[in-house]
């Protein structure tokens, strides 16, 4: 494929793939974002035939396009950063990727990369925790793997999810972040067309050891 096909391929996932009805996909999509962090680890599916550029899944992508605009600055993955994602996003929502994980509002990592710690990312502040970056992380899928349990607020007693292709180090820098409280991010795991959320208020340990 010569440079000019690739330059106009990517110019053309950039410019389509976003949502049909963008008003009512974006506040659908929001109700299930504010759904999913008032009920940690609720399963919510996203029903709208958005395309957006590969890596990224469905889900991630409207959570993309409902909630990132000129205000909110959005880091990358390696991945994502290389593909049509950083012009796509500007062009449906205005946003600007940034290269500095601690500027990011938002950030939207591809399935299999590795993170050493969240809290590289904004973190916020005693004053100001909610002064963050809100991860949105691709998985292999939301079911089928290992049990975590979840308890604390929006959760009655305990909530069992369990997702398949989290870092092996997800307890840990989970328990990490979930020291800084009331700073700390929060997570949103993703897989095609699903997605749970994960606030820091989410207490997670695991059923088997």
């Amino acid at each position: 494929m010569s440079l000019s096909t690739t330059s106009t391929t990517t110019r053309n996932e950039a410019l389509t793939g976003g949502f049909a009805h963008p008003v009512f996909d974006a506040q659908n999509v929001f109700k299930m974002m504010m759904d999913g962090m008032a009920r940690p680890g609720t399963v919510q599916t996203v029903t709208s035939d958005i395309v957006p550029p590969a890596p990224l899944g469905i889900a991630a992508g409207a959570i993309g396009l409902t909630l990132c605009d000129h205000d909110t600055p959005v880091w990358l993955s390696t991945g994502l950063a290389k593909s049509a994602m950083p012009a796509w996003l500007s062009f449906h929502t205005g946003t600007s990727v940034t290269p500095e994980r601690i500027e990011a509002r938002f950030a939207f990592i591809e399935a299999g990369t590795a993170l050493a710690s969240l809290n590289q990312f904004a973190v916020g502040t005693q004053e100001y925790p909610d002064r963050s970056t809100t991860l949105v992380l691709e998985i292999a899928a939301l079911e089928g793997g290992k049990e975590l349990a979840l308890s604390g607020p929006g959760i009655a007693g305990i909530r069992t999810i369990a997702p398949i292709g989290v870092p092996d180090t997800f307890l840990r820098l989970w328990n990490d972040n979930r020291a800084l409280f009331p700073r700390g991010v929060d997570l949103v795991l993703t897989a095609e067309r699903q997605f749970l959320c994960l606030p820091r208020t989410a207490t997670i340990i695991a059923t088997e050891m």
